[in-house]
């Protein structure tokens, strides 16, 4: 979810120039709470958290009519509803929102092949070479706009530009249902009096960095000597920020994206220190991060855990497992021995188990496999799943445990599309 509110919306005018402006992003409104209000049109204009409304869940998301009570993602729904007290609360229904993501995709593929996706409710695409097709960045932008509210009901904000740093700015400052088009030779106008936190991959800590330093504006970064940013920030981040505030960004738009992890997250509803309840929800979330390896066709070298205390101290530890596996088991037994190794001074709020360095599927059998019996059981498991609905067959140890939080894929990725 976006930190924007909607406040200072930016759009262009009509017959701004978008000389230039090839590259666009496309980010979807308040995505999982505008599917929910496509689902339930009583839910328009009110403020709305998406997230469970009892015990200890985070908010997932929130109607821009709550973030501009201060609701943020990732912020207990108890903090947010203190903040908003008359928001709405209601539960993430995540199959619904892949579902709308495959179909918003699915516009933007019409439009051009040239599509990365970011995550499940935003992209860039590469206009250029479409343009005797559709005409120019400002009319595709429209027309994509269009299609994608005719298509899904959903609204989207769309920002262009000559790179994709500056389209992905641009779309953020449109927000909500907006179009920004910044010409390429708009470029060092438009980012000079921005916030040196709007560049892309300034986080809080080097943004605090180059505030201490007076420097808070991009045009500040431009009449700062280089070696002064690499004092600040280290020469590679340095590096960066010299050439984004500069309007260099050399990345071209990548069709094909590898998983770089693929994990899920518990939050309990109450905090806890029994150890074998933990393991428990450990081992349920090791399964289903190898139930989702499978589905991807792919295989994990290494394994890590992410505990978060009662006091909100999070901490998380990884291993490199001796061969790549995609195997339930196997990944829960590296969690639970990270598990062991930790020292737990308090009780827990949440826990979350990740599958890491990815590869493809080998697809080759080897002489000795020690995870060949419990593949063979976790594939028939699959089947399972897939005839009956996940859940309708699992562990014994897994019946009756302490899962009463809220629980999504962490990251959660667009869908594939077929083509």
């Amino acid at each position: 979810m976006g930190r924007t509110d909607g406040s200072g919306r930016i759009v262009s005018a009509a017959g701004a120039d978008d000389t230039g402006a090839g590259i666009l992003h496309v980010d979807m409104d308040a995505f999982y709470a505008s599917a929910e209000v496509l689902d339930d049109p009583s839910l328009a204009g009110k403020p709305i958290i998406i997230g469970a409304p009892e015990g200890r869940s985070v908010v997932s998301s929130a109607s821009y009519e709550a973030r501009r009570y201060g609701v943020r993602s990732a912020m207990p729904v108890s903090q947010a509803l203190r903040l908003c007290p008359t928001a709405i609360v209601v539960r993430p229904h995540f199959d619904r929102y892949v579902e709308l993501s495959r179909q918003v995709m699915a516009v933007f593929h019409d439009i051009t092949p040239l599509v990365e996706p970011l995550s499940i409710d935003e992209a860039f695409l590469d206009v250029r070479g479409v343009r005797r097709l559709w005409g120019t960045p400002t009319e595709i932008a429209r027309m994509l706009r269009s299609r994608v509210r005719d298509q899904t009901g959903l609204t989207c904000s769309v920002g262009g530009a000559a790179t994709k740093h500056v389209a992905k700015m641009a779309s953020t400052l449109s927000k909500p249902d907006g179009l920004l088009i910044i010409a390429a030779a708009d470029t060092q106008a438009f980012l000079a009096p921005r916030s040196v936190r709007a560049l892309w991959g300034v986080g809080p800590k080097s943004a605090e960095a180059l505030e201490s330093r007076g420097i808070r504006t991009i045009g500040d970064i431009l009449a700062t000597p280089r070696p002064s940013l690499d004092r600040a920030l280290g020469p590679a981040m340095g590096e960066r920020v010299w050439q984004l505030a500069r309007g260099i960004d050399a990345r071209e738009i990548v069709t094909e994206r590898t998983e770089k992890s693929i994990g899920h997250e518990e939050t309990f509803e109450t905090d806890v220190d029994d150890d074998a309840a933990l393991k428990v929800e450990l081992r349920r979330l090791a399964d289903r991060t190898g139930a989702r390896l499978r589905a991807h066709g792919a295989e994990a070298a290494t394994v890590a855990i992410k505990i978060r205390y009662s006091d909100f101290r999070t901490i998380s530890r990884s291993v490199t497992l001796p061969e790549p596996t995609s195997v339930g088991q196997r990944i829960g037994d590296a969690a639970i021995d990270l598990f062991d190794a930790l020292e737990r001074p308090l009780p827990v709020r949440l826990v979350g188990v990740r599958a890491e360095s990815l590869r493809p599927t080998a697809g080759l059998a080897t002489l000795w496999d020690d995870d060949a019996e419990w593949r063979r059981v976790e594939e028939a498991l699959d089947g399972a799943a897939e005839r009956f609905g996940r859940g309708a067959v699992t562990r014994a140890a897994l019946l009756g445990g302490v899962r009463t939080g809220s629980s999504l894929p962490s990251h959660p990725r667009p869908p594939r599309m077929d083509h």
